[in-house]
Parts: C-alpha cells; sequence; structure tokens
C-alpha cells in the first residue's frame, strides 16, 4: 500500500517563523507491506460481539411483538385495535448484520 501525506519538518517550522511566513509542507511517500487483513484472522471477538448483538435484536423483536399481541388481545375490543397502530414493530435484520458492520 502507498500513502501520500504532507509534513511539516522541523527545518521547515522554524524557517517559516523566523521569515515570518507560512511554512510550506513536504510531501511524503510511504509504502507499507500488509500480511494480513484483520477479518482474515482466526479471531473469535467478532463472532462473539455478533451473536451478543444478534441475541439482544432478537429479544427486542420478542419484547414489541409480545407489547402488539397484549394490545390486541386485551379486553378492550376496539380501543386495542386502534392502539396496535402506535406500535413501531421494524423488521428483523439480525441475521449477521453485525458481522457485516464489523
Amino acid at each position: 500500500m502507498v500513502l501520500h501525506d504532507l509534513r511539516y519538518s522541523a527545518r521547515t517550522l522554524t524557517e517559516a517563523a523566523r521569515e515570518s511566513r507560512r511554512p510550506r509542507p513536504r510531501r511524503v511517500r510511504r509504502t507499507v507491506a500488509i500480511h494480513s487483513f484483520p477479518r482474515y484472522q482466526r479471531d473469535r471477538s467478532v463472532a462473539r460481539w455478533s451473536a451478543r448483538e444478534e441475541r439482544r435484536a432478537r429479544q427486542r423483536l420478542r419484547r414489541q411483538v409480545g407489547t402488539l399481541l397484549g394490545m390486541v388481545n386485551s379486553a378492550a375490543g376496539e380501543l386495542a385495535l386502534d392502539a396496535v397502530d402506535t406500535v413501531d414493530v421494524p423488521p428483523a435484520r439480525h441475521r449477521r448484520g453485525s458481522l457485516w458492520l464489523a
């Protein structure tokens, strides 16, 4: 991988301060050799985090659907059907979502 950057050297900064002008950055070209990628390693931390996030997403879905069923099955009848529209249940997209975002 090749990175291009602009840097100020200590010499450039002192000369600019002495001449009371703005320092000019110097172009620096750096090369980096990458031998492995983070997701390629057998690291279980992403899998553990993913499992935890998916578990929490399923729990949220169960809780929201439980609230919805409680409103529908209440003894209030028509009032309960009107209250159903106030509950927002987003689609459950927990399946490997956190692995995608990692």
